[in-house]
């Protein structure tokens, strides 16, 4: 019964109870926030298997680490350190990784791709798709501010801290981003 009562609890409340040792708090957090940060990696890199054992790092470090927290409202751009970080090892690991090469076939076979039943649904789950190869195809350091910017909401401030450089960089790696993702993806917006 006591589970119950974290899923239906806020995410402060559940942030908080993980704080304090509350096993089945910490559980209930893992569950929320894993897809999140599935998906923010999956747009950083292209091997499935990485982005799943990067998901997994990257929740057992907040797991670890949650205790360390000091504000529960700022679990998000803590959370987005952490997702930040744990990419930027990787990087390190894998340095074939840093530039991957943008390859213009992937983005047409993608659009090509038949097989699809007609409807919204499918149309969107393509464009998310052709989305993320193209996001792929960017260098990682352009990568990654540009997720932070647009799929997580961060202010140029955060992203700032969270990627140890200048306000001026991040505004410019964001700038340089939006025009190649708008150059890759011309023909389809």
């Amino acid at each position: 019964m006591q589970n119950f009562e974290h899923k239906k609890a806020e995410m402060n409340k559940v942030i908080a109870l993980a704080q304090n040792g509350d096993i089945k708090a910490l559980e209930e957090l893992v569950r929320r926030i894993q897809r999140d940060v599935f998906t923010m990696f999956s747009y950083l890199t292209t091997k499935r298997q990485d982005v799943a054992d990067l998901t997994q790092e990257a929740l057992i470090k907040t797991a670890k680490c949650i205790k360390t927290l000091k504000n529960t409202e700022s679990f998000r751009p803590w959370l987005n350190q952490i997702v930040t970080n744990t990419f930027y090892d990787y990087l390190k690991k894998n340095s074939s990784e840093k530039n991957i090469e943008h390859n213009e076939d992937k983005l047409l076979e993608i659009k090509d791709k038949i097989g699809c039943e007609p409807g919204e649904k499918c149309l969107f789950s393509e464009m998310d798709k052709i989305i993320q190869a193209a996001l792929l195809g960017l260098p990682s350091r352009l990568r990654i501010v540009i997720i932070l910017r647009e799929y997580e909401g961060l202010s140029y401030d955060d992203i700032s801290k969270i990627t140890n450089t200048t306000i001026g960089t991040v505004k410019s790696r964001i700038a340089r981003a939006r025009l190649k993702l708008q150059q890759q993806l011309k023909e389809f917006i």
